[in-house]
């Protein structure tokens, strides 16, 4: 990307327009909104050889990952709750930011990330945010203050019920509080 400025999207399924990817287009396209450039790396982006920290070559959607982490001003990642935690796909998305290691910002230092879980339960959708905020510390980033968490089980897709209503409020507190961090 061009600009100075962009926060980064990671997240979805191997599956295209799961509802993690969509929740994740939804956070940046209200970031957007705030004037800020955002770019979405889901689904097939992420598809990458299994990390292998002792490997300097590096598959082509992995240099792009990593470029896009390493040029990034923030980062918004959304999971699926796979049995109580993020899936596999995503962990290993995340795992590459290890070859950011030794930069002069290392990993996702300062920056502001913004975490979500899609889960079918409450259960699982709090299991998988704790492991989205609890990996991006260990990133050195700074997770927004509200956590969005997604019950895929209420039917969040029917315009104007309760569930949606919630989630589109939350969307709009985590972007908001992604542009403050950035400022």
């Amino acid at each position: 990307m061009t600009s100075p400025a962009f926060i980064l999207g990671i997240g979805g399924t191997t599956r295209p327009d799961s509802s993690s990817e969509r929740i994740l287009r939804a956070a940046l396209a209200r970031i957007e909104a705030h004037g800020v450039a955002t770019e979405c790396l889901a689904g097939p982006d992420l598809m990458l050889p299994l990390y292998a920290p002792g490997q300097s070559a590096r598959d082509p959607r992995a240099e792009t990952l990593v470029a896009r982490m390493r040029g990034c001003a923030g980062v918004v990642i959304a999971s699926p709750g796979y049995h109580g935690t993020i899936s596999g796909l995503i962990k290993n998305a995340l795992d590459y930011a290890e070859d950011l290691a030794a930069d002069a910002r290392p990993y996702f230092d300062g920056k502001p990330v913004g975490c979500i879980a899609c889960a079918y339960g409450w259960q699982a959708a709090g299991s998988t945010l704790a492991t989205l905020r609890t990996i991006s510390h260990a990133l050195r980033g700074w997770p927004t203050p509200l956590g969005v968490t997604i019950n895929s089980s209420l039917a969040a897709s029917a315009s104007g019920d309760d569930a949606s209503m919630q989630a589109e409020a939350s969307l709009d507190i985590l972007a908001r509080q992604m542009i403050e961090r950035l400022g």
